[in-house]
């Protein structure tokens, strides 16, 4: 009887015993998937650090406060709080647009650069206001320029971004606003001229200020710097010479504007005023103001800009062009594709030959001479390419990074600002 009872006291204790066993085995399981849990939060938190460090020019700060000052006309200024920035960078809109087209690009210029940065959205030129002219829209873009500085003292430089249209109006009112500055000096402290070649005095005379302050960035996105007359210069044709024609002739509907960007305009005899642009006349030094910048970049959408086509905007010849197989998106920037670093273009001169200047067409001429004239200038070229997203079907307007949700767009715009 001892032995049964001994057995049967085993046998009942063997339950809970092996019910320990596994309450054990449990514990453990769940200290080890706690374990896991740690080293994966740590592994994230690694992984997440790392990609703070690496889009850190992405950083906001959405603790800055921030002013928003109405300048009257649906323009505004935009700084920190309790700021005295010194640098202006002044946003221009393209055609029918307005100021309000920039107001989320201006407040992210802010949060990232709080401590130097005055962002003024331009209202000089706002709706069907920007029918009336390159020109007209120039100097009034000037003007309200003059109006921002002369109420900032603390302003030391000045950059410009623009979108579409509104790049060329600011290439107008830069040399409205150029200043030359003979007094510095190339190379060394005995102020001579160590530069030797056909373009040492120029690169001498072209240290200016713009508006008194020192130039440091000229930005363009989606400009049609060229025009628009071009073949393929406007992609909603398809190519088609007889729509590009017709298009030509209707220009008159946008105004003088539309004279202009189609090269039809015919001032007092003069040639058409984009090609006056692409060099220093006796009214105005296109060239000496835009060479004043310390940095010129061009973005571009690669596809899907209905109005301006990739080769105008990113001012290369059409042979020039990137292969698109060859496009990859960048690290850092999701929509960035291709970058090519600032390089000034040495273009071959016009042929000679009587026959080839008689097959080429007036209007690949005018072109031909604005894109030698202008990439004798060095150019940082971005191009961009929304395929694959919904926005691509907005391209024009996606690359101003117009609304919230165009945010990683905007990384476009601080890749090209100094900190």
């Amino acid at each position: 009887m001892g032995s049964e009872e001994v057995k049967k006291k085993d046998s009942n204790m063997a339950p809970e015993t092996a019910q320990d066993g596994s309450s054990a085995e449990t514990e453990n399981q769940k200290r080890n998937d706690g374990d896991d849990q740690k080293k994966g939060k740590k592994k994230n938190k690694r992984r997440g650090n790392f990609l703070t460090r690496r889009l850190s020019c992405l950083r906001l700060d959405d603790e800055v406060p921030t002013v928003d000052e109405p300048t009257g006309g649906g323009g505004f200024n935009l700084q920190a709080e309790d700021r005295s920035p010194t640098h202006l960078v002044v946003m221009v809109n393209g055609i029918i647009g307005s100021a309000e087209n920039w107001k989320y690009a201006a407040k992210q210029f802010v949060k990232a650069y709080p401590h130097d940065v005055l962002v003024h959205c331009s209202e000089a030129n706002y709706a069907f206001l920007t029918f009336d002219g390159v020109d007209v829209m120039g100097n009034r873009l000037a003007e309200e320029v003059l109006s921002v500085v002369q109420k900032h003292s603390n302003l030391q430089k000045i950059s410009f971004i623009g979108h579409s249209l509104g790049g060329l109006v600011i290439r107008y009112a830069i040399a409205k606003l150029y200043e030359p500055d003979f007094s510095r000096k190339s190379d060394g402290e005995d102020g001579e001229n160590k530069c030797e070649g056909p373009n040492s005095l120029s690169e001498d005379k072209l240290n200016g200020k713009i508006a008194g302050l020192e130039p440091i960035n000229f930005i363009t996105s989606a400009t049609p710097h060229l025009g628009s007359r071009g073949h393929k210069q406007v992609p909603v044709f398809c190519g088609s010479h007889a729509l590009e024609k017709v298009a030509s002739r209707a220009a008159g509907i946008l105004g003088r504007t539309g004279k202009h960007l189609f090269l039809t305009d015919k001032d007092d005899g003069k040639p058409p005023l984009l090609l006056q642009m692409v060099n220093d006349t006796e009214e105005l030094p296109f060239i000496s103001a835009l060479q004043s910048f310390k940095r010129r970049v061009a973005y571009a959408n690669v596809r899907f800009d209905h109005l301006v086509g990739w080769s105008t905007s990113s001012l290369r010849y059409r042979n020039e062009l990137p292969k698109r197989r060859n496009l990859l998106k960048n690290e850092k920037y999701p929509h960035i594709v291709h970058i090519e670093s600032a390089k000034a273009t040495i273009s071959p001169e016009e042929n000679s030959s009587e026959s080839v200047k008689v097959k080429r067409s007036k209007t690949s001429n005018m072109e031909e001479t604005m894109l030698r004239n202008l990439t004798k200038l060095s150019w940082e070229r971005v191009d961009v390419s929304f395929s694959g997203s919904i926005q691509r079907f907005f391209a024009h307007n996606t690359i101003q990074a117009r609304t919230l949700i165009k945010l990683v767009n905007l990384s476009l715009w601080f890749y090209s600002m100094p900190t």
